[in-house]
């Protein structure tokens, strides 16, 4: 019977990879945008606070959308949302008298596919028949460092082997992952949510629930204390350092996305030894002791290492997360994941906000702001303590 999940668990890891994709291929050639088309910084700024918005509203909508057509039928519009708004980008900007608006109606196509993915597949493997659930899930958002540290670097080999201006080539070739693993989920088998003939939880009875509150909070600190230093070890490595910022990229993000990426294939590769609260509550530990390093210690290296760290002890923290409230409210159904989804990404908006807020305040001093966001990986160890393994 497990057996036959193979295939569903493959399809869900390739879906993180895709979500991967459709966030992070874009942002890479945004200069090559602005130069190309003449569209000023303040808009392409505006193209990733459309992304993630509207995948925030997604996250909301998704709550009463999902149970009625189907985890199938929606899993298999989410993965062709993604590749249309792929392939649109391809041509869109060119044919329209504003090439803004093209590559804006690109990424709002492609940005309700990637939000979808995101409620989606960790509910699919949370269904899946498993001895070890944890395990599974943390090795499924190990996926998404993989893709998104395989974009990063295919997309930089292909734009310097074969030129940028060549851009459209590649992404149609990233659209066609998409394309195949929408296939692939219209035959694979996919196990209820619930089952036994239960229904989930709705709205009013989960915000009924006290553990689902501490769960939520629980995961904003997971998406804040993941994101507060990722979007700002790029900066770190170039001012402390003096590299240059292809450079700061590879030393600052990629490290991090690699490390984060180690963390949840070890536990997902040894999560059956490993008791999950123990660990997230270890990880919790490092990840204070990195910021505090980032803060305090005067030595750009270290901060450097720390970063990266960082990037190790946060792994664990969404999809651990995840697991709890899977063990924690085992009927919170599409609309629990849908809200923590939620919650999540509003951690990973307000997390470097806090941080460049704090920053610009103390005279563009990023120490300071990354000290004053070492409140939330401290949250996120509280909730593991006050959380019940189970809400009666």
């Amino acid at each position: 019977m497990k057996n036959n999940y193979n295939r569903t668990m493959t399809a869900c890891f390739t879906g993180y990879i895709v979500q991967a994709i459709v966030n992070n291929f874009a942002p890479l050639l945004f200069l090559f945008f602005q130069n190309s088309y003449d569209i000023p910084i303040s808009q392409i700024t505006l193209l990733v606070t459309f992304n993630f918005g509207l995948q925030l509203t997604v996250d909301l909508v998704s709550v009463g959308f999902v149970d009625k057509i189907g985890y199938r039928a929606s899993v298999i519009i989410a993965h062709v949302l993604s590749a249309a708004g792929l392939m649109l980008l391809t041509f869109l900007p060119d044919v329209l008298p504003n090439p803004f608006i093209g590559i804006l109606i690109s990424v709002m196509v492609y940005a309700v596919g990637g939000g979808f993915l995101e409620v989606l597949v960790s509910p699919i493997v949370e269904s899946c028949p498993s001895d070890n659930k944890e395990k599974a899930m943390s090795m499924l958002h190990s996926f998404y460092c993989w893709g998104h540290a395989g974009v990063a670097l295919i997309s930089t080999a292909f734009f310097y082997a074969v030129g940028i201006e060549n851009w459209r080539l590649l992404a149609l070739v990233w659209a066609l992952i998409p394309v195949f693993n929408a296939f692939v989920f219209a035959k694979v088998p996919i196990a209820p949510l619930i089952g036994g003939g239960e229904k989930g939880l709705s709205l009013k009875e989960l915000f009924r629930v006290k553990t689902f509150w501490i769960l939520l909070i629980m995961m904003a600190c997971a998406g804040a204390s993941e994101q507060s230093v990722s979007q700002w070890a790029s900066a770190f490595a170039e001012r402390g350092l003096g590299i240059s910022k292809t450079a700061g990229d590879l030393a600052g993000p990629m490290a991090f996305a690699v490390l984060m990426g180690l963390s949840r294939l070890f536990y997902g590769k040894y999560g059956e030894r490993i008791d999950l609260e123990r660990f997230m509550t270890y990880s919790c530990c490092l990840c204070v002791l990195a910021y505090l390093v980032i803060a305090l210690v005067p030595i750009p290296q270290l901060s450097l290492i720390a970063c990266a760290i960082c990037g190790l002890s946060v792994g664990i923290m969404w999809p651990g997360t995840f697991s709890r409230a899977s063990e924690a409210v085992p009927r919170g159904g599409t609309a629990m994941f849908a809200l923590l989804a939620l919650g999540g990404d509003l951690g990973c908006a307000g997390g470097p906000t806090l941080v460049g807020l704090v920053s610009d305040a103390a005279g563009d001093n990023m120490k300071t702001g990354i000290l004053a966001a070492v409140i939330f990986p401290i949250l996120l160890l509280a909730g593991i303590f006050i959380a019940p393994r189970k809400d009666k």
